[in-house]
């Protein structure tokens, strides 16, 4: 694979073909096979504790030349040059004395030496030459036991440890001291505190007790097992505490489970009883320190080991680099990381976790290279933390090559680091990938399945991700919470309700609806349109967090209950909870559906005075909310506060001048946005082509998107086919809009026919409208407004005959018109009126206001056209009809409930009437208001007798 610069300035790839991940070589040291003169014993066995490998075997082979075959080294110096090649893991070396020994015939009835080599095998992390020589041995003692059982400890191997040791007292081999750490450590790997207990009461049998070296590991094993009770009886009932091992096994055990608070109060405690600290305990308490409530303990940790005489161990100075990371201080830990004299591959890959951590992706990527380019070896640790980093960034191809990498050296085999490319793959939307790397793992944990089921719902592959969900759950796979939070994602995009109560019973019977799952299920409801479930849901949830009320609050505004949204955030303040970002957008949306300025108003406010940044998603929330009250000025203004405007806001204000007819403006801000370097998404184009069709602007349409695919390689959605057949057929192009449909590169939605249809009808092209109706009930039969726009088509030629009909295939699917419906804010209420409704408290001066309007229209010339009304009644019904229609109960209202001063804003969920719209524009002229009115297309500012759309709606 070709190899990249991840970054300019590196001149290093990302791996270097070069790269060998091969283990480091140790060096040979050939040894004679005769000795030269007696060994000196004890100065030997000194050289050999100073740890020095070189020299202690130049030593040893000295005594070989000319040396008289019957004057052997004994079995003590054999054993110093094994411990010390089991010291410092040198294998080859070790191989080398054991053949000296075998040429020399002293390992055939040397219990002592073989048990030694055992040992040394062991330590090197070659088991199967420690258990061959174990199981080759006629004789064996109480050591020989212990060092083998050592061996499959150390080498994460505790199982067979436990059946060895259980074979040793089959054997009836009496333990000794030594055998309790190697056993008890088996057990805390293995969590098995049965077994762990069992051998507490076989020391307590024994006598040993009262070994500091056994207790140590009885505090260690009850800690792993996750007793912590257990181990601080233990620890608190010795006698003696001056062994630091002792304080140094129970701060360990507390740090290692994130008991923080407690491992620093015994450490204080350490302290007081007069206890030096020792290296160990420098580690543990650091370990405790990685939160930044601890940081300055963990400072005054480091200060006294920079003022203490004696060298700072690397693993101490890795103790506090890992501290800075976690606690946020990478600055303080690179420089820690600089001036460690002798790094180890911890200290690399503390460093390289570091930056990951503190989401810091492209400096570790640099950091990564850096540690190529110093001739370092990577593992698997390293491997994890940069696929982590490379996911994270999105970036495929250097991700792919740390992949290939990962295969070559075989670190793929390895689970955690699978788990990771599989995350990796995910995050960089290569399922295909990802599901390729899962399927050929050898083992799979929860971690891969819940990975693998998360990738694919996050990347759209909901199918996938439910498919594999069930897979797992047959494979017999423990399902945890984040599991089926992928699973319910799935289902809610995919708005399959029943599998969302599948999966809703199955938690109920495993018990697993915690808090976090309860708000999951609150949301997943809501996704699919099932209000009364998600609100049974929520009503359920005992200790409800600002998730909870939030996904409610989310839940009623997505389905358009925005009153019911606004009501429950004022409950939610009376409870006591305080908002988070994402309920304030919430809210912010369902102001904006019900155009509540003066609500809207109030909840920008409270983000003031709460200190809530305007950036970001708020402020685009801002924006819009103010542009759909009809109060653009509003949103100009937010626009030109805010300092960071990305992307998401220029679109929003795009929108907004677009819905205000401003289309002009909305081009004037599109170019703007190019200007400042960001680059147009599918909703940016979208946006813009909305302002070219309720502004009239043809060429520029068809340039814009034309523009989208030759400049910005973005295929159109059919939602932008709609807006251009829109714009066309708005402007009387009906025949080129024709065309253009049925011309166009992909298959006509029910969108883009029904924005044909629309327009058909407004300019009275019935045979077309007949053509385009047919298409599209075809098309999407199980759409009300459908069924009404044809019906509407045929209406208008008074074909009564066909409106019975298609009337009738509308019952008989069961669909609904959806009634037409007005809101005006008034006071501190929004109040709705329906078609010729009388259910308001006010009905009857409302009525009367109406009359009165009507007569004083009528008589300045006022005549109701009554070929808006598609129903076949007589011309007497049909002026009732249109005198009921629901935006002038509103205007009545209003002009009885606000002040002359205030314009008057209604909102109406379907697109305003020919003759209301002659009636709204005389209302403003005659009774000197400017009225707002909000349709399902777009805002019409009427004053004076004129309307800002300029007749073109």
């Amino acid at each position: 694979m070709a190899l990249q610069h991840c970054y300019p300035q590196s001149s290093s790839t990302l791996i270097h073909p070069t790269t060998a991940l091969k283990p480091p070589k140790t060096p040979s040291f050939q040894i004679s096979k005769l000795p030269p003169k007696p060994i000196q014993i004890p100065s030997f066995k000194e050289l050999c504790k100073q740890g020095n490998l070189k020299e202690a075997f130049q030593a040893f082979n000295t005594f070989f030349t000319n040396q008289n075959p019957s004057q052997l080294p004994s079995d003590e110096v054999y054993s110093s040059i094994l411990e010390l090649c089991a010291s410092k893991k040198a294998l080859a070396q070790g191989r080398q004395i054991h053949a000296h020994i075998l040429t020399s015939n002293l390992a055939s009835d040397s219990v002592f030496l073989n048990t030694k080599l055992v040992f040394m095998y062991g330590k090197c992390g070659t088991l199967l030459d420690a258990q061959n020589l174990f199981d080759e041995m006629p004789k064996r003692t109480i050591f020989t036991w212990n060092a083998m059982i050592g061996a499959f400890v150390s080498n994460g191997e505790p199982l067979e440890a436990i059946e060895l040791y259980r074979e040793m007292r089959v054997s009836d081999v009496a333990v000794d001291a030594c055998t309790f750490p190697s056993i008890l450590k088996a057990c805390g790997l293995l969590k098995d505190l049965d077994y762990g207990t069992e051998m507490h009461g076989l020391a307590v049998k024994c006598g040993f007790v009262s070994n500091v070296f056994v207790v140590n590991s009885l505090v260690s094993m009850y800690s792993k097992c996750d007793d912590f009770h257990g181990a601080r009886v233990l620890f608190d009932r010795m006698t003696e505490k001056d062994d630091v091992v002792s304080w140094n096994s129970m701060i360990s055990a507390y740090s290692s489970n994130g008991r923080s608070l407690e491992a620093l109060s015994l450490f204080r405690e350490m302290q007081m009883d007069g206890v030096f600290m020792n290296s160990y305990t420098v580690v543990g308490v650091l370990q405790a320190c990685q939160e930044p409530h601890f940081l300055r303990l963990g400072m005054e940790i480091h200060a006294a080991l920079l003022k203490s005489s004696r060298e700072i161990e690397v693993y101490e100075t890795n103790a506090l680099l890992v501290m800075y990371s976690r606690c946020g201080k990478i600055g303080d830990a690179l420089r820690m990381f600089r001036e460690i004299n002798e790094k180890d591959n911890v200290s690399w890959n503390s460093m390289l976790s570091g930056f990951v951590q503190n989401e810091l992706y492209a400096e570790a990527i640099s950091f990564f290279c850096e540690v190529l380019d110093m001739g370092n070896q990577i593992d698997q640790v390293s491997v994890i933390s940069i696929i982590s980093a490379l996911g994270r960034l999105g970036n495929l191809f250097n991700g792919m090559e740390v992949h290939a990498c990962a295969i070559k050296h075989a670190f793929d085999s390895d689970l955690q680091v699978g788990n990771t490319i599989i995350d990796m793959y995910g995050k960089c939307g290569s399922v295909n990938y990802m599901q390729q790397v899962f399927d050929r793992m050898p083992e799979k944990d929860l971690i891969s399945w819940t990975t693998v089921i998360a990738g694919n719902a996050q990347n759209g592959c909901y199918v996938e991700a439910l498919e594999l969900f069930c897979r797992a759950l047959k494979e017999g796979v423990k399902v945890d919470a984040m599991m089926i939070g992928s699973a319910l994602l799935a289902c809610s995009s995919l708005r399959c309700v029943s599998h969302v109560k599948q999966i809703h019973c199955y938690m109920l019977r495993q018990g697993l609806l915690d808090l976090v799952l309860e708000n999951t299920i609150v949301d997943s409801y809501g996704e699919c349109t099932e209000i009364d479930y998600a609100s049974r849901m929520f009503e359920k949830i005992e200790n409800k967090d600002v998730v909870s009320w939030t996904s409610m609050i989310s839940c009623y505004g997505h389905n358009g209950f925005a009153n019911e949204a606004l009501e429950l955030f004022y409950s939610m303040g009376e409870a006591g909870i305080e908002p988070d970002m994402i309920a304030m957008v919430s809210v912010i949306s369902a102001c904006a559906s019900l155009s509540a300025l003066k609500k809207g108003k109030e909840i920008h406010a409270f983000l003031v005075r709460k200190g809530f940044s305007l950036e970001g998603s708020v402020a685009s929330s801002l924006v819009d909310m103010y542009a759909h009250c009809g109060c653009v000025s509003n949103s100009y203004k937010l626009f030109n506060f805010v300092q960071n405007k990305d992307l998401i806001l220029w679109t929003s204000m795009i929108n907004a001048s677009g819905m205000h007819g401003e289309g002009k403006e909305a081009i004037n801000f599109f170019h703007k946005m190019l200007d400042a370097g960001l680059k147009p998404d599918h909703i940016t184009f979208l946006a813009l082509l909305h302002a070219c069709s309720h502004s009239g602007l043809i060429d520029e349409g068809r340039r814009y998107l034309d523009l989208m695919r030759s400049e910005y390689n973005l295929e159109p959605w059919p939602e932008h086919y709609a807006c251009l057949v829109d714009l066309l057929a708005r402007a009387k192009c009906l025949t080129e809009a024709y065309n253009f449909v049925t011309n166009m590169t992909i298959e006509p939605t029910a969108a883009v026919w029904c924005a044909l249809l629309g327009a058909c009808r407004v300019h009275s092209d019935n045979e077309l409208g007949e053509i385009v109706a047919n298409k599209l009930l075809e098309l999407d039969p199980d759409n009300p407004g459908n069924y009404v726009l044809a019906s509407n088509v045929f209406a208008s030629e008074g074909r009564w005959k066909d409106v019975d009909d298609v009337r009738m295939r509308m019952r008989t699917r069961g669909l609904k018109k959806n009634p037409a419906c007005s809101w005006i804010e008034v006071g501190n209420k929004v109040h709705a009126f329906m078609v010729r409704d009388k259910s308001h408290p006010q009905s009857e001066e409302i009525y009367s206001k109406l009359t009165q309007i009507t007569e004083r229209l009528e008589r300045a010339g006022y005549v109701a056209e009554t070929k808006f009304v598609l129903h076949n009644v007589q011309e007497e019904e049909k002026k009732r009809m249109l005198n009921g229609h629901s935006e002038r109960l509103a205007i009545a209202f209003g002009l009885i409930g606000t002040p002359t001063s205030q314009p008057i804003r209604i909102t109406k969920n379907l697109r305003v009437c020919g003759d209301c719209h002659v009636f709204t524009k005389l209302v403003s002229k005659f009774f000197e208001r400017k009225i707002i009115v909000r349709d399902s297309n777009r805002f019409h500012h009427f004053e004076g007798g004129v309307c800002s759309c300029g007749d073109f709606w």
